[in-house]
């Protein structure tokens, strides 16, 4: 939890709000990727793309 705050320091003082859309797309990828290794909906995922 203190990185996240770390990082939201950093977004804020250094003014660089343009990375939070690049930060919350990555972590979404991320939960797909964790989601389909471990789930039975893995083949319908794996379909789309």
């Amino acid at each position: 939890m203190e990185f996240l705050q770390e990082l939201f320091h950093f977004l804020k003082t250094r003014k660089k709000f343009w990375l939070l859309p690049l930060i919350v797309l990555l972590l979404l990828l991320a939960s797909l990727v964790a989601l389909t290794s471990v789930s039975a909906l893995a083949p319908f995922i794996y379909s789309i793309f």
